[in-house]
């Protein structure tokens, strides 16, 4: 039987900065990285915009090079699944037919597209993985026209791309504007307007009903013919090791401490596939976003290492819609009200919870976004 003092199932930026932070923090034993991706680890956020629109290639968006994980002893099997997690025992069986010892296992499986449940839905290509970003790509470079199923970031992110390479594309969602229930109406209404800068037109409130291989119907009985078809409708946490192996789920992500630990003492787990306690919010926190899998991957890393270190950071990411970008800092589990506030040549909503700032969207305005995550840890108001 093999072993490894770390075993890390996943290649995404939780895996990578986990693996990391357990080096830097001084633990010496055997690092493995196990991934079903058949490629070397990279940045997924140029997916759907630099690369989509043929402006980077695969050694352009590597999280690093080989060196990299050679003088810091730590091994990846690509094309390698994790079938079985036994925390008890602490092992982990592979779909090599191998079985692997570990002191400590941590999950950093992320999430996989949640394709359209509509007749027909085989058709439309997904994006998360950099296979599924280069069948696009190639898609794209064949196509006149485009419908991108999703207003989310990105949809949006994808869509501005391919009308950037002359695709004529359509946004369709349920939303009257992009992102209302998440963002409010005010900021859906800004994100409109980027979409149309970018020359993507939005189609918003019929949903989709039918797809076939060139065209999507609507519930109102609108057909829009489309060389391609894209479904941006969100993520599933890639959970099945964790219900498998026993460990405590909640809204269908595996619960963990603010150390990454998860009902056992055995594994702990970062990034999309977690929820986990943040010890600035008091509660646990769902979050979807690169840098915030970078964190938790650098406190599961600690903890890995013996050193205590606790998840206290404001979550936050940039999105860039054609030629703008958008940042934003929240605890992403709701709020009260939004309030827009115009800047000279950009503008910041403010999201407000019971009175306290749970959250700031801003463009154009680096100073209020530094401000928000300070006023989202302070529980403070917003400015009046």
């Amino acid at each position: 039987m093999d072993s490894c003092e770390v075993l890390i199932i996943g290649s995404g930026p939780g895996a990578i900065s986990a693996a990391e932070s357990y080096r830097d923090n001084g633990g010496g034993g055997r690092v493995l990285i196990v991934t079903t991706d058949t490629d070397a680890p990279y940045f997924r956020p140029p997916l759907s915009k630099d690369f989509l629109r043929g402006e980077s290639e695969f050694d352009d968006i590597t999280q690093h090079p080989p060196d990299w994980y050679s003088e810091r002893n730590i091994e990846i099997h690509t094309g390698t699944t994790v079938v079985g997690l036994d925390s008890g025992a602490r092992t982990a069986g592979l779909s090599t037919s191998e079985t692997i010892d570990f002191q400590t296992a941590i999950i950093a499986t992320g999430a996989r597209p949640t394709p359209l449940p509509v007749p027909g839905g085989e058709h439309a290509l997904l994006l998360r993985s950099f296979a599924e970003a280069a069948t696009l790509r190639t898609a794209a470079s064949q196509a006149s026209s485009a419908v991108v199923i999703g207003a989310g970031f990105i949809g949006c992110e994808a869509a501005a791309s391919l009308a950037a390479r002359g695709v004529a594309t359509t946004v369709v969602a349920p939303e009257q504007v992009p992102q209302a229930p998440r963002l409010g109406p005010d900021a859906g209404a800004r994100i409109l307007t980027m979409l149309d800068d970018a020359g993507v037109r939005y189609v918003g409130g019929p949903a989709v009903t039918r797809m076939e291989p060139d065209a999507v119907t609507l519930d109102d009985g609108v057909r829009i013919d489309s060389d391609l078809i894209l479904a941006a409708t969100g993520i599933t946490p890639c959970t099945d090791i964790a219900e498998a192996a026993g460990l405590d789920l909640e809204d269908g992500r595996i619960v963990v401490d603010e150390h990454m630990r998860t009902s056992s003492d055995a594994i702990l787990a970062v990034g999309d596939v977690a929820i986990a306690h943040n010890s600035t919010a008091g509660r646990r926190i769902a979050t979807e976003h690169w840098q915030d899998a970078v964190d938790q991957g650098e406190i599961a890393g600690a903890t890995a290492a013996g050193v205590s270190r606790s998840w206290d950071a404001v979550p936050g990411f940039f999105t860039t819609i054609g030629d703008h970008t958008l940042k934003y800092a929240a605890w992403g589990d709701g709020f009260d009200t939004a309030h827009l506030v115009e800047r000279d040549g950009g503008f910041v909503v403010w999201y407000q919870s019971a009175g306290v700032t749970v959250g700031g969207l801003t463009y154009n305005s680096d100073d209020d976004y530094e401000l928000a995550e300070k006023l989202v840890a302070d529980h403070k108001p917003a400015p009046a």
